[in-house]
């Protein structure tokens, strides 16, 4: 099985572009919480702190998934794509169909 890496980037590019779109959402949602005592209960106040705590644990994660497919566009662009970064081996196809992004073959992932 051969790795269709002009298929692949183009699915890297989508999702990266979907990340972005979605970034002033993500921003705004872990914005500061107002979380004035007399026009919030503390039940609603806690809920406001735990969304906002979510809000910026997706936006940390979505930051990083930019930071792994733009590492992976660049291994695209200097043609070590689909190599893995510990052993040098190729990555299996279908491991980076699951996850273009993906730096490890199989058995170094599983290595730790």
């Amino acid at each position: 099985m051969k790795v269709d890496v002009a298929a692949l980037r183009d699915q890297l590019l989508a999702e990266r572009r979907t990340l972005t779109d979605t970034e002033g959402v993500r921003r705004d949602a872990a914005d500061t919480v107002d979380v004035d005592q007399a026009r919030l209960g503390r039940v609603s106040r806690a809920d406001a702190m735990q969304d906002q705590a979510m809000a910026r644990a997706t936006k940390a994660r979505a930051d990083e998934r930019i930071k792994r497919i733009d590492a992976a566009l660049a291994r695209i662009a200097d043609q070590t794509y689909g190599e893995c970064a510990r052993c040098g081996e190729p990555i299996d196809p279908r491991r980076l169909e699951a996850d273009p992004a993906a730096t490890l073959c199989l058995a170094c992932a599983e290595k730790g």
